[in-house]
């Protein structure tokens, strides 16, 4: 690790298995991809560990995937007291909140679970948009597109959890 390092980046390098799989459960719900990050301990920079956790979501299985979705509130409901799931939400209105849900609740009963977006820098409208867009891609499409998506979420959060704000601000999910 280089002296240059975020302070961030040591304490997640030392942190026990308890504490870096809480940690790693508040960036992606996915037990596998959370145990892929923290087999890679410790990692020499923040790049390093934004790569390894890019190739863990690449790996995870379509049980895996679901698993990572799961641990994400619709678009448009963020959980009560989630400072996180609000503030990836920011981008998102009252004038969009109401077709969001709608929406949202039409594409998981087509695709079977939430629609997940990194809705970081996102408006509501390019939300809404998206959505409505993705709804009627069929499961291969969409599971592709999901992925990227949670690869996105995960890259954000974990530049936050380190330190590294390179990364903007807080990933979104959907």
């Amino acid at each position: 690790m280089t002296s240059s390092a975020p302070p961030g980046l040591a304490r997640f390098n030392t942190a026990d298995e308890p504490g870096v799989a809480a940690l790693l459960h508040e960036v992606c719900a996915s037990r596998a991809w959370a145990a892929a990050v923290a087999a890679g301990r410790p990692y020499g920079s923040v790049a390093a560990l934004l790569a390894a956790a890019e190739d863990a979501v690449a790996g995870l299985t379509d049980a895996d995937l679901a698993e990572a979705m799961a641990g994400h509130p619709p678009i448009g409901r963020p959980r009560p007291g989630d400072a996180t799931s609000a503030r990836e939400q920011s981008g998102v209105g009252e004038a969009e909140r109401a077709e969001l849900l709608e929406l949202n609740l039409a594409y998981q009963e087509r695709h079977g679970h939430v629609f997940l977006i990194c809705a970081t820098g996102r408006s509501g409208e390019e939300m809404l948009a998206a959505l409505r867009e993705r709804i009627g891609n069929d499961a291969d499409t969409e599971r592709d597109i999901v992925r990227t998506e949670l690869g996105r979420i995960n890259r954000i959060r974990l530049a936050r959890l380190v330190g590294d704000g390179d990364e903007g601000e807080e990933g979104g999910q959907g």
